[in-house]
């Protein structure tokens, strides 16, 4: 395993319970600020091997990227663990994302 890949995977098991992270966010700390669609890649291979809270990775814009019934389990996930998910499925990253110490701010 690549090293961009073992710091996105560590980076994604630390994510506290009722935060969340963006995609490019990752992937900048992880060390490859282009590389947001390798840890989506990242995320839907190694979930479950490595019990990924996949479900507290959302896009830059604070949305829920994916569709379909699993878009209804992240919402409902994010939900119990007191993140607010608007209608439109957007989630304030002003309010819920985290900003790792090591890593700055990520963005």
């Amino acid at each position: 395993m690549n090293m961009f890949t073992e710091k996105t995977i560590y980076l994604i098991q630390t994510i506290p319970e009722g935060k969340v992270m963006t995609y490019g966010q990752i992937a900048k700390i992880a060390g490859n600020p282009r590389a947001a669609r390798q840890v989506a890649r990242i995320l839907h291979s190694m979930s479950r091997k490595y019990r990924l809270p996949w479900h507290r990775v959302i896009n830059a814009k604070g949305e829920i990227s994916i569709q379909g019934e699993q878009l209804h389990t992240q919402k409902i996930h994010l939900e119990m663990e007191g993140v607010q998910v608007t209608d439109d499925n957007k989630i304030d990253l002003g309010r819920y994302q985290y900003y790792p110490e090591e890593g700055g701010d990520g963005e």
